[in-house]
């Protein structure tokens, strides 16, 4: 069906598309002003009201970076994860103040295996100490809020620092494991506290 789309509004539509089938995750209106050059946020923003109102994109109410294509609502159930930020997969990094939510991450509950009904929420991996368990620099891992098992792929604060190690529950100790012979295992002194026990992973396209 055409949707009488300016040619820079089929470029837009186009990169949307792309970004969502390698990454998983819809640009920022700051990403698309970026790649576009345009000279503010406002001009990304009009676009992509444009592209609302012609019916080819839909923007989720209250999550003003969410974007979702009408055809995907028809045949999968999508589910907007907010994204906060960064966390190490390396040694652990300071944590001096609250998640701030950065994007969004539209994901096929269906695929993923994620329940719209969890608390959940997405990190991107800095560093490579948890590669042994597949999980590589620049991906996105999925979290749900939950107490952890023993054994689950966690994200921690860990005596002030922040970090995504495996969970371990020892016979005298509890600890965080790398999945990365280079990495020593990092055993709290003071307090450990979990933020989040990882549900789904997904890869930025090479």
């Amino acid at each position: 069906m055409a949707h009488n789309l300016t040619t820079r509004q089929i470029e837009i539509l186009d990169y949307l598309r792309k970004s969502q089938r390698e990454t998983g995750i819809m640009p920022s209106t700051r990403e698309i002003q970026h790649y576009f050059k345009f000279a503010s946020q406002t001009a990304a923003m009009s676009h992509l009201r444009a592209l609302e109102k012609k019916g080819v994109i839909q923007r989720l109410p209250g999550k003003a970076r969410a974007v979702v294509f009408p055809e995907d609502l028809d045949r999968a159930e999508i589910c907007d994860i907010p994204i906060y930020g960064h966390i190490a997969a390396g040694y652990a990094v300071g944590q001096e103040q609250g998640l701030e939510q950065e994007g969004c991450l539209s994901i096929d509950v269906a695929s993923l295996g994620v329940s719209r009904k969890r608390d959940t929420f997405a990190l991107i991996v800095r560093g490579d100490s948890m590669i042994d368990a597949h999980i590589c620099d620049g991906d996105t891992v999925v979290l749900e809020r939950r107490e952890p098992r023993n054994r689950d792929i966690v994200a921690a604060l860990i005596d002030g620092e922040t970090t995504l190690k495996r969970y371990i529950q020892g016979k005298t100790r509890t600890y965080l494991q790398a999945e990365n012979p280079r990495f020593p295992d990092l055993i709290p002194v003071e307090e450990l506290i979990i933020q989040g026990v990882l549900v789904a992973l997904v890869r930025k396209a090479a």
